[in-house]
């Protein structure tokens, strides 16, 4: 594995390296959080090869996991260092015990003016900073290795079945990698937020090419959060990951194309609409992307739950009640004025709404927006907490705004027309609604999707526009599939 080097406009007055290892848990993935989180107050310049050696003498646990990288912070050394030490505890190093293994490790090893007193000492430090830093080779080359080793990415050997030509020369659409599991971080309601994430990886196969190499996979991924990491000061964004994988598989498996979903569940603040207590409710990000030889494209969107008030019922309800109330002696004027006064009742479902945009301008939509337009397509929003009074509001809100399915998803389409009417008609938007249906023992669903030209045909014109644009057309690739 070589060096990657991360080339940054120039913006911080102090250069610094530190060395990072981990020998507890997912090490590789413990370091590349912790160069996550420094970069909120510092940029990345340069991070050297994986590097492993046993524990230092006396330590606890399994070998070590090294990086020495290169940092450029405002940050004075007291500062900085302060701020290293709550990395620490964010990635996962709860105490301070000294010789303790560790998920996480992060050491000042040199800055402007200062060397760490026990970096000559230090092999496991001073072998990775020497790869980045060749002013330190000197002092590395006398220590020498002393049991630290590059770590390689795999053994190599000479069969390499995967560019065998196969014994039925056909081509796959799609070849790969789904839920892979990683841990990320990214820019969600203008902060950095934590995701389980969830990763599908494919790409087509030539008839040519026995299979793909699948571990090569994983370490696309791993590289292009790196790569996506350094490019600006803010936390990356989910559309710029997808795409970072997905053109670089394009790259290295030597693919035509290739496409990369993420889904990760985020949080966002809410507050309970009467008592105003405060929680966090879960959402599903989604990240799209197809990349071929020519470019990407790439798609964001959400998935948010809700409730609806069925219609249909609500009508019966009406209208029986109607007639009680004309039974009962009241006149038509005034049984009319009651039940306007008064909610139906009808029965409710649960629903799961999701809306997806893709635009081919840099402007992207706000996730926290998308959450707004999926949940306002239904009868009433829902929280996981609520107090009794909320619990009327809810209900109430849902019984005066009855809707079917199909009610949901045209709100959907229609609120991300208004929201982002200054889109241009190239856009993409899909939208889809699953209700859990209550009284029936099968749920009702509905889908939606074109470009917003069409969208906005249709409403103007009124007619029927046959054969809307569907993703994979608008994403230039052969078809899209949920994660298998």
């Amino acid at each position: 594995m070589h060096a990657i080097t991360l080339l940054v406009p120039k913006y911080c007055s102090v250069r610094v390296h530190v060395g990072i290892g981990s020998n507890l848990g997912d090490r590789q993935a413990n370091i590349l959080a912790a160069l996550q989180r420094l970069r909120r107050k510092s940029r990345v310049v340069a991070v050297s090869s994986f590097f492993e050696s046993a524990p230092a003498e006396g330590a606890e646990g399994p070998p070590f996991l090294n990086v020495a990288a290169e940092l450029e912070t405002a940050l004075d050394r007291d500062g900085f260092e302060e701020f290293t030490r709550g990395v620490e505890v964010a990635v996962g190093r709860p105490g301070k015990r000294r010789l303790a293994a560790r998920a996480i490790d992060i050491d000042l090893l040199a800055a402007e003016g200062y060397v760490h007193p026990q970096l000559p000492h230090r092999p496991y430090n001073l072998v990775p900073l020497a790869e980045i830093a060749p002013q330190f080779a000197n002092l590395a080359a006398a220590l020498k290795s002393n049991g630290v080793r590059r770590r390689a990415r795999s053994l190599h050997f000479d069969a390499n079945r995967q560019e065998e030509t196969p014994e039925v020369r056909l081509s796959l659409d799609r070849v790969g990698v789904s839920r892979v599991k990683r841990i990320v971080r990214l820019n969600v309601a203008g902060r950095e937020q934590v995701f389980n994430g969830e990763f599908t990886m494919l790409a087509d196969l030539t008839p040519h090419k026995s299979g793909v190499h699948m571990s090569r996979f994983n370490e696309i991924l791993e590289e292009a959060a790196l790569e996506v990491l350094a490019r600006s000061d803010a936390p990356a964004r989910i559309e710029n990951l997808v795409e970072a994988i997905a053109r670089e598989i394009v790259q290295s498996q030597r693919a035509i194309r290739a496409e990369v979903r993420l889904r990760a569940e985020f949080a966002l603040e809410r507050w309970t609409p009467v008592s105003g207590k405060r929680g966090e409710e879960t959402y599903v990000l989604i990240g799209i992307a197809h990349a071929d030889r020519e470019g990407a494209r790439r798609a964001i969107g959400v998935e948010a739950e809700g409730m609806t008030a069925c219609p249909c019922a609500q009508a019966m309800v009406r209208e029986a009640s109607f007639n009680d109330l004309r039974d009962a002696g009241f006149s038509e004027a005034d049984a009319r004025r009651a039940l306007e006064a008064l909610p139906a009742a009808t029965h409710n479902q649960r629903g799961r709404g999701s809306v997806l945009i893709g635009a081919l301008s840099e402007e992207t939509p706000a996730a926290e927006d998308l959450v707004e337009i999926v949940e306002n397509a239904m009868s009433s929003e829902t929280y996981d907490l609520l107090k009794r009074p909320d619990e009327f509001f809810v209900v109430n809100k849902a019984h005066h705004n009855p809707k079917f399915v199909e009610d949901v998803v045209r709100g959907i389409l229609a609120g991300a027309l208004e929201m982002y009417a200054d889109f241009a008609d190239d856009t993409f938007v899909s939208a889809s609604q699953v209700n859990y249906e209550s009284i029936h023992k099968h749920d009702a669903f509905a889908e939606a999707y074109g470009t917003f030209g069409e969208l906005r045909s249709e409403l103007r014109s009124g007619e029927y526009v046959d054969r809307k644009t569907d993703l994979a057309a608008w994403l230039g690739a052969r078809s899209i599939v949920k994660t298998p």
